[in-house]
This record gives structure tokens, sequence and C-alpha cells, in this order.
């Protein structure tokens, strides 16, 4: 997949694509249908994504917690796992946010972007003030000689997919039924920092990644994976800012089993695959080993169930 952070000046082969719309955070099931359609309506072009970076409501309401369910970097491998070839991750800036919504359909995406056909879903929403919606375009997009595809929600039981939705299950700690509706689990991609080293004096030293700009989980402690040069290794983790030692910043601090060596300085991708329990604070480093040694057992069995699930049966 190539990448573009600008829609002027794109080389020939960069142009002509269906182009979906939207911003595409964690990348989740109704995503994915969105992505099917771009297919079915023009298989003969290429598959591409318009997104913004940051996200718009990261831009205009700066002063709010973070939110975000994926990064640029996770959420450009996500996409390129689901066949997209081309990504134009626009910088959403003043001069963007004050683009009408006309403008945004005859610039960017039909001078610009030369789309070939347009999908989104029904709630896009577009242009300054978010003045342009699925109508307009349909409108615009049609003068133009556009094709356009509105993608309605994908639902289950419980309502429609949504990036909104799986925030809310991973801030209850509920994982697994996040993982469901993004077809993968909820993960916090970040670089391993240099903590307090308090672990290694209990045994289990830690891989210490800020949570930065992503959103943060249920406080506690999950079973998790990552991947490390390549292989999938498991082991126990928690969320947040760790009363037993005053700590006062929320982060993920992660004890990966079976691993050696030096993690600092790398970027992992830690996959939250079970909550365990809550955070809480202990009356003592002893009391807090006794608990660690609890919560990486069950982290274990947990995550060699799930192996197990996974392998197909022997014939």
């Amino acid at each position: 997949m190539k990448i573009f952070h600008d829609w002027r000046g794109l080389p020939a082969e960069a142009r002509g694509a269906t182009v979906a719309l939207g911003n595409f955070d964690g990348v989740h099931l109704g995503h994915a249908a969105v992505l099917r359609a771009a297919h079915a309506a023009r298989p003969d072009v290429p598959r591409a994504v318009l997104t913004f970076e940051p996200h718009p409501r990261e831009f205009f309401r700066p002063q709010d917690p973070p939110f975000r369910l994926t990064l640029s970097v996770e959420r450009a491998a996500a996409l390129a796992g689901l066949g997209v070839q081309y990504l134009y991750e626009l910088p959403f800036d003043a001069a963007f946010a004050h683009l009408s919504a006309e403008a945004f359909v005859a610039e960017v995406l039909h001078q610009g972007l030369g789309a070939a056909h347009l999908v989104c879903g029904a709630d896009f929403a577009f242009g300054h003030r978010r003045g342009g919606d699925v109508a307009l375009l349909a409108v615009r997009a049609e003068a133009l000689g556009m094709g356009l595809t509105i993608v309605p929600p994908v639902t289950d039981s419980e309502g429609p997919i949504s990036s909104s939705r799986i925030r809310r299950l991973i801030q209850d700690g509920y994982p697994e039924r996040a993982a469901a509706l993004l077809g993968r689990p909820p993960s916090i991609r970040g670089e391993v920092m240099h903590g307090d080293k308090r672990g290694r004096t209990i045994g289990f030293p830690t891989a210490n990644i800020p949570l930065g700009r992503h959103l943060e989980p249920q406080r506690g402690v999950y079973a998790v994976t990552t991947r490390i040069d390549g292989a999938e290794v498991k082991g126990v983790a928690n969320i947040g800012p760790r009363p037993t030692v005053g700590g006062t910043e929320s982060r993920l601090e992660a004890h990966f089993f079976d691993v050696s060596g030096d993690l600092y300085g790398r970027e992992l991708t830690v996959c939250l695959r079970h909550f365990l329990r809550e955070e809480q604070k202990f009356p003592s480093f002893e009391a807090l080993k006794a608990q660690i040694l609890l919560d990486a057992a069950e982290a274990r069995r947990l995550l060699d169930s799930d192996e197990n699930q996974e392998k197909p049966l022997s014939p």
C-alpha cells in the first residue's frame, strides 16, 4: 500500500481509484464492509481510502481525553490487510477545516484524486462545519461524473457496529467483545520506555509503554500478546497509574513470558486479550508479587486456551 499526505500532484497511477471516505478509527467490521462495497462497485480500479490525521475531533477538541482506537501506523496496517492499495491520509488543519463541502468534492475528490467512484457510510459528513452530507455528495458526485455507493450500517443483535460502541466496550473492560466487532483484538502501540525498574526487583521485568493518544482502557490487569522478532509472545499487563508504587500517570506495563533481553526503544503492539481484574493498591511489594504470580498463571491459562481453540483438530 502506498500512502500520500496531499491530494495535489498525485502520480497518475494513484488517481482514478474507488475511494472510501471516513475516519476509519479502529478499522472495524463496519469499515471492512465499506471496503468490500468499494471493490464490488468497481473491481476494475484500485481501492483507496481517504482519511485524516489528526482525527478531526482531536483538532477541534484538543482538551478532550485521548480516544483513538488506532493511531496512524496501526490504521494503515489494518487497511492494507483489507486490500487497500492507496491511502490518502490528509493533514487536518485549520485550512482544511475551512474548506467548504462543495470545494471538498470538486477540488479534493474530483480534481485532486480523480476518483472514479466514492463509497461511504450513510452518516458521512464533510466540509466546513460538517456542511455536507450524503445527499449533497450524491448530487455533486453525479454532476462531476463520479459514482457513489452508500453503505448501510453493519449491525448485530445489539445494534450498529461503530467506533464509539467499541470504545465503550474497551473502557468497560470487555476486550473480547471489542475484538468481535474489530475483527482482531484491541491493541496499544508504542515505544518501550525506561520505567522505575521496580518489576525487576520482584522477578517481573516489564515493558513500559505510554498510552499517548490511545483511548485508556478499563484500568486493571490483562492477559496480552505481542510480536517480538516475528514471534507471538504471551504476557500479563497492568494498565493504570500503579497505586502501590505511588504512580500518578496511567500507562501500560507488560511482563512477557519467556522473553529475555532488552526491549527499550522498540515499537510494540500489545494486544489486549482478556481482562483479569481491576487495578488495586497492595499493602506491600510482597503482596503485590503474590498477586502478580496469580495474575500471570491466569493469563497463561487463558492464552493457552485461546491457542488450543485456534488450532485445527488433528485428523
